[in-house]
């Protein structure tokens, strides 16, 4: 395995830069296909090989994986998500590919696309591969710890986020006091806190879980610094994650923003009864 060149399909945001990083230290080449307005340029710098692509052009980017010797592949980093019905200019093999899929959502694209890869002899890998230290740890990770209310209005989150992840509409929701002010959806988690903290005020939780039957390959659920930064902006109170499925960014940096800002930011595991555990 090691020396053998490995692709990233990369996004935007720092995770492909960490793949890159861990990738290589475990002796991998990285060859990286980045998607123009979305990616970082540092990717350039820091992998063995990168072609900048469109969205849309598939057939691009199995040609250069198939030219880079690269059997496997990962996706990692974001796509703005509205862009998909801006920006996108499909190749052939996209399009064809586009027309078979019925429900135009993120986990049934995704699944399609790295059907098509595999269809090409080229492997889509789970996207914690060699980054398994950057899953959400299980507790409390901050000084403020949850009061009673705040403990229920977790539990309440997580069903209704559950709901929307089975129905593939989002991961995270905000709620308070038993109400539900935000469900996530195209727009992604940041713009939903801001607009679940503008409806509820101060003190709003938020709860975010991976999808029932999470794809670890793709689209697992992601918080950092700027999560807690827009939770900040609106007052909110809670940051519940799941534990160990779904990544966490500037872990130092993020609890050190939720502490000033008395925000707390808590790992939450579900047993095997479908209790929460929060400690």
């Amino acid at each position: 395995m090691a020396g053998e060149s490995i692709g990233v399909i990369a996004g935007g945001g720092q995770f492909p830069l960490l793949f890159i990083a861990a990738a290589r230290a475990a002796g991998r080449r990285v060859v990286v296909v980045a998607h123009r307005g979305e990616t970082d340029p540092q990717v350039a710098e820091e992998a063995d090989g990168v072609c900048w692509v469109k969205l849309g052009q598939l057939g691009r980017v199995i040609s250069y994986l198939h030219n880079e010797g690269a059997a496997e592949t990962v996706f990692l980093g974001t796509i703005t998500k509205t862009r998909i019905f801006r920006d996108v200019l499909p190749d052939f093999k996209a399009l064809s590919l586009w027309n078979k899929i019925d429900r135009k959502q993120d986990d049934a694209i995704l699944r399609a696309i790295a059907q098509a890869l595999e269809g090409e002899g080229i492997v889509v890998r789970e996207s914690t591969l060699y980054l398994d230290h950057l899953l959400f740890p299980a507790g409390i990770l901050t000084r403020a710890k949850p009061n009673r209310q705040q403990r229920h209005d977790i539990l309440f989150g997580w069903q209704q986020a559950r709901g929307i992840g089975a129905l593939d509409i989002g991961q995270c929701v905000v709620v308070k006091e038993g109400t539900v002010l935000a469900v996530e959806a195209i727009e992604g988690t940041d713009a939903t806190i801001l607009r679940g903290g503008e409806l509820g005020g101060e003190k709003v939780v938020v709860v975010k879980v991976k999808k029932p039957g999470q794809d670890f390959r793709f689209d697992l659920p992601a918080t950092g610094l700027n999560t807690v930064r827009n939770l900040a902006r609106v007052g909110g109170a809670v940051l519940a994650v799941e534990a160990g499925q779904s990544l966490l960014f500037d872990r130092k940096e993020m609890v050190a923003a939720a502490n000033a800002a008395g925000i707390v930011v808590v790992g939450v595991r579900e047993s095997a009864d479908g209790s929460l555990l929060l400690e």
